[in-house]
């Protein structure tokens, strides 16, 4: 397979000790080599898509100043959009119909908000106010969407089956990394003066139950997602987020190796590692992130640039043997956040987000 040519490292890429000019070049063109002609970013070669982890691998495009290829990703998202706003959990792999690219008919709330996410890091990026424009509508059809699934106490139900039943339930995952996505829907609103006043009060209601109700969530507690997503989704930062950060360290890291995805198997795994660099560097503590990316980087890295999914230690395998374009993506948001990079720190960091409004969230 050819790849993409012309693919330069960003200097926020470049981190002395971690990944040089040549090392990035490459991861960039893993992720370029699989995104295929119509936009779509699937996890590996005639593998599946979901609309979240091609969102994460297109600001990691834009992260690295690939900004048509994550527009095609973007445009790929606005092109297949449901009617009510929503996006199937699976698209391509498995389908019974080999003409349906849709393989998974559920749909997943946090897959459908993350839009928001990506488009705003892209109009941070390239400043393409058109751009940013033309998908607003698709971003706020997404948002209305997901707040419209609100359960009681402020968390958003984790999905609808394929007959459209919605769950009675949330994630903690979800609902933070929604929470995340209501932000930024929020900043892209109040840039554009588009007031959207229900997702300042849906903001609101649930940053208080992820911060604060974890009783209304389901128990996920097994898995690090559920320990970390409350400080990446922006709902905790400073001394309880560290404290947080603190309190199962020693349950989900392996030194040298990197982040358990499950507390009691042996498999660490990078997409949950970057990201939890990535949490660590929000709350200050980039010397822990670096170190994390280190660990992937010797860990789970093909010398082709991409990186495996995973490693069991018991066994000392790589498995799935699968390298996904996700956490290629994950780890290079992670390296531009760590390197400056304007928008990534914006977005990450969540400063200067909107927090929606605190009344009646309780």
């Amino acid at each position: 397979m050819t790849l993409p040519e012309g693919v330069a490292a960003p200097q926020s890429l470049l981190l002395p000790g971690l990944l040089d000019a040549e090392q990035v070049a490459a991861t960039v063109r893993s992720i370029l080599v699989e995104q295929r002609p119509d936009g779509a970013i699937p996890w590996f070669t005639g593998g599946h898509l979901d609309p979240w982890d091609h969102t994460e691998a297109a600001m990691a495009l834009d992260a690295a100043g690939e900004h048509r290829a994550a527009e095609r990703a973007y445009r790929w998202l606005a092109d297949r959009q449901n009617p009510d706003g929503s996006w199937y959990a699976g698209y391509f792999g498995d389908g019974a119909d080999p003409v349906d690219e849709v393989s998974n008919r559920a749909i997943e709330t946090n897959f459908c908000a993350y839009l928001a996410v990506g488009l705003w890091h892209h109009q941070l990026a390239t400043g393409d106010e058109d751009f940013l424009r033309e998908l607003w509508p698709v971003v706020r059809r997404a948002l209305d969407f997901t707040v419209g699934l609100q359960l009681p106490g402020g968390p958003i139900a984790w999905r609808l089956d394929e007959d459209g039943t919605p769950a009675p339930e949330a994630l903690l995952t979800g609902s933070a990394s929604i929470l995340h996505a209501l932000r930024c829907g929020l900043a892209i609103a109040e840039h554009l003066d588009e007031p959207q006043p229900d997702w300042e009060l849906a903001t609101g209601r649930l940053r208080h139950a992820v911060a604060r109700h974890p009783e209304r969530f389901l128990d996920k507690g097994r898995y690090s997602m559920d320990w970390y997503y409350p400080v990446l989704g922006s709902a905790l930062r400073g001394p309880e987020a560290l404290a947080r950060i603190e309190a199962d360290w020693s349950r989900f890291v392996v030194p040298g190796l990197g982040v358990r995805c499950v507390s009691d198997r042996p498999w660490v795994t990078g997409g949950e590692s970057a990201e939890l660099a990535l949490a660590l560097w929000a709350v200050g503590d980039a010397e822990r992130a670096l170190e994390i990316l280190h660990w992937i980087h010797r860990q789970l890295r093909h010398q082709d640039g991409s990186y495996w999914t995973g490693y069991v230690f018991e066994d000392r395998a790589i498995w799935p043997e699968e390298r996904t374009t996700w956490t290629a993506g994950a780890l290079l948001l992670a390296v531009a956040a760590l390197g400056g990079d304007p928008a990534t720190v914006a977005v990450f960091g969540a400063a200067g987000l909107p927090s929606g409004l605190a009344e009646g969230c309780c």
